[in-house]
């Protein structure tokens, strides 16, 4: 699939590059003309698909506590531990139709008029990934008014900045997130209404008397249910925005300092949505089912549901904690229970879904894990669509297949690499795995693989809203004269955005006087047209040898180790190699430790020295299967009994690595080791 090369060759880039279906101008909006800011996405779905089922979401029928014991090593003996989970009984997914949804947004927009949130104004999502997120996003859209949001996961002080920094008129939340909403308010002044959604059980003690005793004087407090209901007794006309006007702020989940707040104008996610349509609407299209799980506050997944949106497709929203089966009880998790076509995912999720089909395939015993193994090697030997891809699909890969419903037919990667290994695993046993690249800065992607491209290694094309060059990174050798170019990526296009809120001179330092975005990603051009990310700028580091090694790209190499929950590869310019901190996968590395003839809680495996070195032994056959380098291959290693989380600052709210803090916490352990 060729790319449309642009404009002069400067010295130290390459020359712009675009995609074949938009070779004159970029594409701007999916009905140029017609549709020009975000509300007019919903009027069109509502217009053209009114009695389609658009967003359904499943009611908490019962939690169901069952008492499990778990063994512990205390004072060098091991004890028995009572612990208490729980699980949930969910019901059916309900729907609202297209018609319905519109309503309910209609009734939202009326009510944030009639409590004075003017045009202009900043309203707050601070909220989990469910339809009434969508409900004031887009009630924020059809009144002019800016929405901003946050993490579910972001602690007091990332909230107090998201509320504080734009001086948000309003926010929404959820029920159980009212404890941290009443430990910000207080400071937070500009604050005049809160909209919660949820059941009261769901409120944590205190904490929504603790709310309306700390609320700035004259903010008014309601569930989501009064404040719909008031807006539909005091309806008000849409008051639509100019394309121009910032549609969103969405604050990045940074891991040093304060989140950034990007501003995405109406403009960039109708040509986000545009570009998709033009580039894969024969996927993205009505009558597919997709899975909502991944947090609304991250511009990938805001902007793909916006994307079905326009088409009409059905939304059902899961919740990462009972998409599967095992969180469950007395019904189907939300995947088998949806039965979606298609479903998004980050390279951790893709990584536990293939670590849970591989632990699965060996308990089954030598036989149907050989059987597996060959069914793999006949897709691979036949190719996609063959005789033998067939068969295999049929008798081997149907029960993998039924584990997210059965009706899967593709699936988008995003928001990181994924390794290789992961991603042709998926794609044969699974579905289909397209691989995608963007920002928050590019609202959402820059690049797509089409299915018709299927190939690993790649993020894919340009889309249609933005154009792509690459620019030296002298200091690490990559060039736009190497063969083939390498630089770090620049963008510009509709689809990329104005700029930081607030924060000029980071503006600056980030975008060009002509409107080229820098990255901070080096990519390679491959032969064929497609781009390949090879690594962060700030994450390149050289060694004592005086070679640069790449962190992001081993991190995404080694994570399919198959004793690997998360890993962070750390090196220093004193040593020849690096080195990895790692959270172990549980169960695999528990079988490991008993296979080794050891036992003991996670605590105490992750210090013996034979299950190290085992870990360490099969972490480099990973690399050396991949091909990497001597200097690439992992010195020593730390593992870490303690799970990554945005809770405890290991992962941003984005659930990205965290280095800074995670290098800070095992400092004792890696000076010990390393280099």
């Amino acid at each position: 699939m060729p790319q449309i090369k642009q404009g002069s060759v400067e010295p130290g880039e390459t020359r712009a590059r675009r995609s074949f279906v938009a070779p004159g101008e970029l594409v701007t909006s999916p009905a140029p003309g017609k549709v020009t800011v975000l509300a007019q996405v919903l009027e069109h779905a509502v217009n053209e698909f009114a009695d389609v089922e658009a967003l359904g979401w499943r009611e908490t029928v019962d939690v169901i506590k069952e008492d499990k014991e778990v063994k512990k090593i205390v004072g060098g003996k091991e004890v028995t531990e009572t612990k208490t989970w729980s699980y949930f009984h969910l019901s059916d997914y309900q729907w609202w139709t297209y018609k319905q949804f519109g309503e309910v947004v209609a009734a939202a927009g009326s009510a944030l008029v009639h409590v004075g949130c003017e045009p202009g104004k900043v309203f707050n999502i601070y909220s989990a990934t469910t339809p009434r997120w969508q409900v004031m996003a887009n009630a924020c859209a059809q009144q002019s008014i800016t929405f901003a949001t946050a993490y579910d996961s972001l602690g007091e002080e990332g909230l107090r900045h998201s509320i504080n920094e734009p001086s948000a008129y309003g926010i929404f939340t959820n029920a159980s997130l009212l404890s941290t909403l009443a430990s910000v308010v207080s400071s937070t002044p500009s604050l005049r209404v809160v909209v919660y959604d949820g059941k009261s059980d769901e409120i944590p003690s205190g904490a929504l008397e603790k709310l309306k005793s700390s609320v700035p004087k004259g903010c008014k407090v309601y569930t989501f249910d009064e404040f719909v209901e008031m807006g539909r007794k005091n309806p008000s006309v849409p008051h639509l925005p100019d394309s121009e006007d910032v549609a969103c702020l969405m604050y990045t989940s940074g891991s040093t300092g304060a989140p950034k707040g990007v501003q995405i104008t109406n403009a960039n996610i109708v040509a986000c949505i545009g570009a998709v349509q033009k580039l894969i609407g024969h996927i993205v299209k009505q009558g597919e089912t997709y899975i909502a799980y991944l947090p609304l506050a991250h511009i990938m997944e805001f902007a793909v549901e916006m994307c079905f949106m326009w088409v009409g497709a059905r939304m059902g929203y899961g919740n990462v904690k009972t998409l599967t089966d095992a969180s469950v009880r007395n019904c189907l998790g939300d995947i088998r229970q949806l039965q979606p076509t298609i479903m998004v995912g980050v390279p951790a999720v893709w990584e536990t879904i293939r670590k849970g089909i591989v632990q699965k395939v060996k308990s089954a015993g030598a036989l149907k894990s050989k059987v597996f193994d060959l069914g793999i090697a006949a897709k691979k030997f036949g190719g996609r669509g063959s005789i033998l891809a067939g068969i295999a699909d049929k008798v081997v890969f149907e029960a993998v297949k039924q584990g997210t419903g059965g009706k899967l037919k593709y699936a988008l990667s995003g928001g990181a690499p994924i390794s290789r290994e992961t991603q042709e695993f998926l794609s044969i046993a699974l579905v289909l795995i397209i691989q995608g690249y963007g920002m928050t800065e590019s609202t959402a992607m820059c690049c797509l693989l089409p299915p018709e491209m299927h190939q690993y290694s790649t993020v894919g094309v340009p889309v249609p809203s933005c154009e792509i060059k690459l620019v030296d990174v002298e200091e690490a050798g990559y060039k736009a004269t190497n063969d083939p170019p390498q630089g770090e990526i620049w963008i510009r296009g509709p689809s990329v955005t104005k700029g930081y809120y607030k924060q000029d001179q980071l503006t600056k330092e980030s975008w060009t006087e002509d409107g080229w975005f820098k990255t901070g990603d080096v990519g390679q051009w491959n032969k064929d047209g497609t781009l390949s990310v090879i690594d962060r700028k700030k994450n390149l580091v050289k060694l004592a040898g005086g070679e640069y090694i790449a962190l992001e790209r081993l991190e995404s190499l080694y994570s399919s180790c198959e004793y690997v929950a998360r890993i962070m590869i750390h090196a220093d310019s004193n040593a020849n190699k690096p080195m990895a901190v790692i959270f172990p996968h549980e169960h695999n590395f528990k079988s490991l430790a008993s296979s080794l003839g050891v036992s003991g809680d996670l605590g105490t495996l992750v210090h013996d020295q034979s299950i190290c070195d085992n870990v360490l032994k099969s972490l480099n056959a990973v690399g050396k299967k991949a091909g990497l380098k001597p200097l690439e291959t992992l010195q020593t290693l730390v593992l870490s009994d303690e799970e990554w989380t945005p809770q405890n600052g290991m992962l941003t709210a984005a659930q990205k690595l965290n280095r800074k803090t995670i290098v800070q916490k095992y400092k004792k352990e890696i000076d010990a080791v390393y280099p």
